[in-house]
């Protein structure tokens, strides 16, 4: 299977480590490896309901749109910028929803505080998520459509902050990221459901 159908399928992680074993034919060890992490929730935790979505047109988003905290470490060096991707793989009845994409980060700045992502911000420059928005817009699970896994991802690039355009899709970004331009990777999943 060639790599660009592969990837529609995969995670963004999965996808930049293919990229990565495709570019260099093996995937460099660090001691400290970059690490993405949420600093109120550990790994697969569930997501409070504020964390959800709050589209007033849609029943199903139940929640005050507040962004968990995000923070990063151990950034590679050559690293000139972040990219976060959350994506839900459950969402749209399996078919995948990108709820959050963002580049450009200076990796200097550490993270974001809670509820800093839920509108356009000088620190990242927005990609377009699947609902058309260029920030952050928390789950809105159906009912009893069981768990939802949403998975943020970190891409350190060799990219300028500023050098990308605004509004890039995931595949856009995706290909951007082709050729080496993502170094490496770190996900967390934080899980939310209306049970």
């Amino acid at each position: 299977m060639h790599f660009t159908s592969l990837a529609r399928h995969l995670s963004p992680l999965a996808v930049l480590a293919l990229a990565a074993c495709a570019a260099t034919g093996n995937v460099p060890v660090h001691d400290k490896a970059f690490t993405l992490y949420a600093p109120q929730f550990p790994d697969n935790s569930p997501l409070e309901q504020r964390h959800a979505g709050n589209i007033k047109a849609n029943p199903n988003c139940v929640g005050e749109n507040v962004s968990p905290a995000l923070a990063w470490k151990n950034v590679p060096p050559g690293t000139k910028s972040i990219a976060i991707v959350m994506h839900d793989p459950e969402g749209r009845g399996g078919t995948g929803v990108y709820h959050w994409i963002a580049y450009g980060i200076d990796p200097a700045i550490g993270g974001f505080a809670e509820n800093e992502v839920t509108k356009p911000s000088p620190k990242y420059t927005g990609g377009k998520s699947t609902q058309e928005l260029a920030y952050y817009m928390g789950p809105c699970a159906t009912p009893n459509s069981g768990w939802h896994h949403y998975t943020f991802t970190a891409i350190a690039t060799d990219y300028e902050p500023g050098a990308l355009p605004p509004d890039l899709t995931w595949p856009e970004l995706q290909a951007r990221l082709g050729g080496g331009h993502g170094k490496t990777a770190s996900s967390i999943v934080l899980r939310f459901g209306r049970l």
